[in-house]
């Protein structure tokens, strides 16, 4: 059950019931923190509802939800005898508005209404903003939505559809984030609220649950803002804590593109926050983020897991993006592909071994990017 919330960076705790962004101290994330005493095995329905004793919503309303979340964790035969690994992809693509986003969007919201939060603001590259806007609907909340203008253009029709107010910049999504800057709303923007990790942490409880209360070897996560590996992340430290597995964590590998790695550029040199990455481009546009608010949570779910960052080329993607629809019959989003690349480069330098069990995120439906040529 929800205790409190707790500082990412000084550790200090915050009343749970309060609406908040930030510590009143040092201005970094906030965590929820949670009763584990209290915390009951996961409940039968089909849905990231199934963790509600780890989840901040007090008193789900089984009508809001659009049945996010147990989303397959399928194998990949093909693609693993093609690079001498073991891969299985968690694929996000079933999941409500055709990405993980509507993990984040449906706890988050959620909340928000639960703490009485009138609307919500947030700076997107496309597919966040898009989930949020169409849950702000389902709840009757106001949202404005400012997305870069090279966003998924169906992303941005999503927001449109849902009756957002949606504001397009030239830019990053930093530079969105400085045009919601006048909006008199609750800042919804990546690990500004403690909430949207809380639902994208589900992943890893049902990674585990689907492989029958264990861990595999690796989790490979298209890194952008961060939120879904530090919830994972999360996710792992409260099933140890509850006892539901033991042993060694999966090792953690943040998979950035070169045309934007802040992340990697920071892990191989040792530091514990990464530096504004100019210039940055990536037609993998969910990772388009030149420098996550959660970079130094981030670095640190790393090394504690013994994992590591590397970047790969936007053509790198394509290829891999081509060869697993091609082999497995699976279209996968840009940033998923990215995980594909990874596993590829990783075997190359060696630091996966042939039986290490690899799970990586497709994060959403390929079908999303129909401006990203293969």
């Amino acid at each position: 059950m929800l205790s409190h919330l707790e500082c990412a960076r000084c550790g200090r705790e915050h009343d749970a019931n309060a609406v908040q962004n930030l510590c009143h101290e040092c201005a970094s994330p906030l965590l929820a923190r949670y009763d584990l005493t209290r915390v009951n095995r996961p409940t039968a329905e089909n849905s990231l509802w199934r963790y509600r004793d780890v989840l901040p919503v007090r008193d789900p309303d089984p009508a809001f939800s659009l049945g996010e979340g147990m989303t397959p964790l399928v194998p990949l035969p093909s693609i693993s005898r093609a690079l001498d690994a073991t891969v299985l992809m968690k694929d996000e693509s079933l999941i409500p508005t055709g990405s993980f986003k509507a993990r984040g969007a449906a706890v988050g919201v959620a909340r928000a209404r639960e703490l009485g939060i009138e609307g919500i603001k947030m700076p997107t590259n496309g597919n966040a903003g898009a989930a949020w806007a169409l849950y702000a609907a389902r709840a009757g909340l106001r949202s404005v939505i400012a997305m870069p203008e090279d966003a998924p253009l169906i992303t941005r029709e999503e927001v449109e559809a849902s009756g957002a107010e949606l504001r397009i910049v030239p830019g990053t999504i930093a530079d969105a984030g400085k045009a919601i800057a006048d909006v008199d709303l609750f800042d919804a923007s990546t690990l500004r609220e403690p909430y949207r990790i809380e639902g994208k942490k589900t992943m890893g409880y049902e990674i585990v649950e689907q492989l029958g209360w264990r861990v595999p070897d690796v989790i490979i996560y298209p890194t952008g803002g961060g939120v879904g590996l530090i919830g994972i992340h999360k996710a792992l430290g409260e099933m140890r804590e509850l006892g539901w597995i033991t042993g060694k964590l999966p090792r953690l590998v943040a998979v950035q593109s070169t045309g934007c790695a802040p992340i990697v550029k920071a892990f191989d040199e040792g530091r514990e926050e990464s530096a504004f990455w100019d210039g940055a481009y990536t037609d993998a546009f969910g990772i388009n983020v030149p420098k996550p608010l959660g970079d130094f949570i981030i670095l640190r779910a790393i090394r504690e897991t013994n994992g590591t960052a590397i970047a790969v080329t936007d053509e790198q993607i394509a290829h891999d993006r081509a060869e697993t629809a091609r082999l497995e019959g699976t279209f996968l989003c840009p940033e998923g592909a990215a995980t594909i690349s990874a596993v590829r480069a990783l075997r190359a330098n060696g630091w996966l071994n042939a039986q290490d069990e690899v799970v990586v995120l497709n994060t959403g439906a390929g079908i999303k990017y129909p401006a990203v040529r293969l």
